[in-house]
């Protein structure tokens, strides 16, 4: 990956990011009076996800996961590797140890180039810090099977072209409707938490190239 992006990307973590700025226009809008109730009565728990970056034909790209198909709160969904924090662990560990788990890239491999700003994920009520890092080399995915329905290969060109977000209504767990702002990425839908926390990289991106 070049050099210089790389750089740029480094510098710019290190100023204000678009925080809330970045998160609110991607926020799913509710449609018509039957809404979620999201009442949380514990403290958000830590966890974190990892945008990880490498060149492949020319083009950065990074991979995002599918959800397998289940009951949960996230299940079938399209998001960054990544999940919730052990004992002991940082954001950056959590970050790299659950990319490992979940993809198959070491830990070692991966050169962390800085965070992005922390987000509470409200329906599963955790507190995420996405983590940026590179690869020097094309990964060689090898998905979870119990965690990864498959992986998606990501151009940030296309996240960052001007016509990246559009909205659509989708219905959730069967009953509510939102107007959901999402990304469209190698077939998938991209929305929720994990559209808000790529829309920040993709302000920051908008800024540096």
């Amino acid at each position: 990956m070049d050099s210089g992006l790389i750089k740029n990307i480094t510098d710019r973590l290190k100023r204000e990011l678009p925080s809330a700025l970045a998160h609110e226009p991607m926020r799913a809008i509710p449609v018509g009076t039957l809404r979620p109730k999201l009442k949380m009565d514990t403290p958000p728990r830590p966890g974190s996800v990892l945008i990880l970056l490498y060149e492949q034909n020319g083009e950065v790209r990074f991979p995002l996961i599918k959800r397998p198909d289940y009951a949960g709160t996230h299940g079938g969904q399209v998001s960054l590797p990544g999940g919730k924090t052990e004992l002991g662990e940082d954001s950056i560990q959590t970050a790299l140890r659950e990319t490992q788990e979940e993809i198959g890239i070491p830990a070692s491999d991966v050169e962390v180039l800085g965070r992005l700003s922390e987000f509470h994920v409200i329906p599963s009520n955790y507190m995420i810090t996405p983590i940026i890092g590179t690869i020097k080399h094309i990964p060689d995915f090898i998905p979870d099977p119990y965690e990864v329905s498959r992986i998606l290969n990501c151009s940030i060109i296309d996240l960052i072209r001007d016509d990246a977000v559009v909205t659509t209504e989708i219905t959730v767990s069967g009953q509510y409707r939102l107007q959901a702002p999402h990304f469209q990425i190698d077939g998938e839908m991209v929305w929720g938490a994990t559209a808000m926390m790529l829309n920040e990289f993709r302000l920051i991106l908008r800024e540096i190239i």
